[in-house]
């Protein structure tokens, strides 16, 4: 049995993995931002005979950080997935930037996943695995416009945690980087290629056999290398 921490947890991809992680028998900490919102994982959570419980992190805010790691307890932490983001806007803004849309994008997309490593990394041991959720937006090859706080906070994201990774591989925790695939969720619409269940399974999977020479990876859903 592992120890699971996911954030986001309550819908898309980040909810399939609680269901998945269930099946498999594991704890799960289930981290939302509203935990009154999330019905669905609410109802999971009530049937899992206590394998499932909710928590309150706001991923933006340090202290909500802070107090929804504790809230969880102090058992160790094998697998934390950092999902929870926003999309913010598509179109380009240059006349004028929205300067509102990049700061919530940074405080979510970029901050948010190392606020919620440092708030576990005590709990994080030999062999832990953190799994960020990057895009495809992320990387050089992207070969469209607009998305500008997307694609930057997604991009820094996987500078960030390329860096954290290799300070974290003396301690054997692997940091992975994964772009989920065009997912149909909220945020990928529902003519996107793949369905939150294949996603998470796949994600997973990839999961299982991170090994710590590939700390630091930036990976597809399906296992393939993404160039960056």
């Amino acid at each position: 049995m592992a120890n699971v921490a996911i954030t986001g947890a309550g819908r898309g991809i980040a909810f399939e993995l609680v269901k998945l992680h269930l099946e498999r028998g594991d704890r799960v900490f289930a981290l939302v931002r509203n935990p009154v919102g999330a019905a669905h994982l609410n109802d999971l959570a009530a049937a899992s005979e206590g394998k499932v419980t909710v928590h309150t992190m706001d991923v933006a805010d340090n202290a909500s950080v802070t107090e929804g790691a504790a809230s969880t307890g102090d058992a160790g932490i094998d697998v934390l997935y950092n999902v929870a983001g926003v999309g913010g806007n598509v179109e380009p803004q240059l006349d004028p930037v929205d300067w509102a849309d990049f700061d919530e994008s940074i405080e979510i997309n970029l901050k948010g996943p190392l606020r919620v490593l440092s708030a576990f990394l005590p709990r994080l041991g030999e062999g832990s695995k953190v799994i960020n959720f990057s895009s495809q937006l992320a990387a050089s090859t992207w070969p469209h416009g607009g998305y500008y706080s997307y694609v930057a906070t997604k991009a820094g994201l996987n500078g960030l945690m390329r860096s954290v990774a290799i300070d974290l591989k003396d301690r054997g925790i692997v940091v992975g980087l994964v772009h989920p695939g065009w997912v149909q969720t909220d945020m990928g619409g529902s003519g996107a290629d793949i369905t939150p269940q294949e996603s998470a399974a796949a994600i997973a999977r990839l999961t299982d056999g991170w090994a710590l020479e590939d700390s630091g990876g930036f990976y597809k859903w399906n296992g393939e290398k993404h160039p960056w």
